[in-house]
Order: structure tokens, then sequence, then C-alpha cells
């Protein structure tokens, strides 16, 4: 994908001119789970009986069921589009003992998704990432780094924060959380599709930089996963080593 494109228009060309409506699974969502999942269906496909599982679904809710046939299960149950299947999913996603909760989840939003499909007669695109999100927003994990290695300033960090708020809400996001650890910036937004969030993110690094330069132009930014700061500070430790590799 382009540096500036965004996602929205990057999905309407893929349709072309298929109808379709676009949904955000808004659950935060571990990126392995959600592979595991999808590469399960595409193995499943259809292969199964639809009577014989809707005859037997409540055998999900069964405790002495291995996790493999519950999985099985909740995959089958999401590729048929009933209501039976669908109340069932939402029994059993609602349930507080049920051990595959993120399953459940992909599961019941499948199976609303191929319903919908049907009765509105139009494609349905769900889009998962690992932090979810909001609407038609998704959840970005971002850090800016300051230039010089330093703690930020006080100065420094009022700029910062006045800036992020004001960009994103003009972008019509959210800040959900904004915090300093030393010489990072954490933020946790949420942005629509429309805006191409690197552009955003760019603009916002160059317009603090005209009162001092003190955000790197480089930075991290990811919808897949909150990053702890030991693994932010290796990351940048690694590009830094790469960087000189590079130069020498």
């Amino acid at each position: 994908m382009e540096h500036y494109e965004n996602i929205y228009d990057k999905i309407q060309e893929l349709l072309g001119n298929i109808p379709g409506s676009v949904s955000i699974l808004e659950q935060q969502i571990d990126a392995d789970v959600q592979l595991e999942y999808y590469n399960y269906t595409r193995k499943m496909e259809n292969s199964f009986d639809r009577d014989e599982v809707l005859k037997n679904r409540d055998t999900i809710f069964n405790h002495n069921l291995t996790l493999d046939d519950k999985k099985q299960l909740l995959v089958q149950l999401a590729n048929i589009d009933s209501i039976e299947a669908y109340r069932t999913l939402e029994k059993y996603t609602n349930d507080s003992r049920n051990q595959l909760k993120d399953w459940a989840m992909l599961a019941l939003q499948e199976c609303k998704l191929l319903m919908e499909s049907k009765l509105l007669d139009e494609s349905q695109i769900l889009i998962s990432t690992g932090l979810g999100g909001k609407g038609l927003k998704l959840r970005y994990f971002t850090v800016l780094i300051a230039a010089s290695g330093k703690p930020f300033s006080e100065f420094e960090r009022k700029v910062i924060t006045d800036e992020i708020g004001y960009a994103i809400r003009k972008s019509k996001g959210e800040v959900e959380q904004l915090r300093f650890n030393k010489e990072l910036c954490i933020i946790i937004s949420i942005i629509p599709l429309q805006v191409p969030v690197q552009a955003l993110f760019d603009a916002l690094i160059r317009e603090c930089n005209q009162l001092g330069g003190f955000i790197n132009k480089d930075y991290i930014i990811t919808n897949v996963k909150i990053l702890p700061v030991i693994e932010i500070r290796r990351l940048i430790g690694n590009c830094r080593t790469k960087n000189k590799t590079r130069k020498e």
C-alpha cells in the first residue's frame, strides 16, 4: 500500500463495482488467534451437514466436549446463515465459563455478516486487526521518539499533547491514551478508515518540530498489538544498529 493511501479507498478499489458494506471488528483479539481461526475456516469450507450441525448446536455448551471439537462446531455455526446458529453463538459468547472467548467472538461476527449479506444481497467486508476499532475507525498504537534520545522536556510534552489532540480531533478520531516514558511518547488512538494515518502523524511531527525539531522523523505505528516499553526500546535499538551498519 502506498504511504498515503487510506484503507477505505483501497477496499472500494478492490471491490470494484460490487456493492458492499464495511464493518470493523471492535474487540481486541490477538492477531495469531485470528490467523488460526481464519485458516481453520478455509480448511473447513462447507464440508459439513448444515442440518446435523443445527440439530446438535447445543453440544457447544457441553463441558466434556474437547476444545478442538468446540472450535470445529464454532466455525461450522459461523458458516450457517440462520438465526438459530447466530443465537447459539451469541449465547456461547456471553457464557463466562467458555474457554474460547476470542474464537466465539470471531464466529459470531462471521455469522452476522453472512446473514446480512444474504438479507441485503450485497457483500459484507470485515476488517479485523489485533487492536480492533470502533464504528468505522481503527485503533492504532503509536510511539513518537525524542530526537535527542533524552526525556522530553515539560515544554515539549505540552506541545506534543496539544498538537496530537488537535490533529486527531480534526480527523474525527479520538485519543484514548497518551503518556510519556522518558524519551518516548506513547499514544493509543482511534482513526477513521478514510484518514491516511501515516500522513496524519507525519504532518503532526512536522508541526511540532517547527518549535525546535525535538521529535525523530521515524516513529512506530501498528494496529496489531500494544507493545511494552522494553520491546519498544529493543526495536529502536535494532533500528539504530541497522542504520549504523548501512552507513559504515
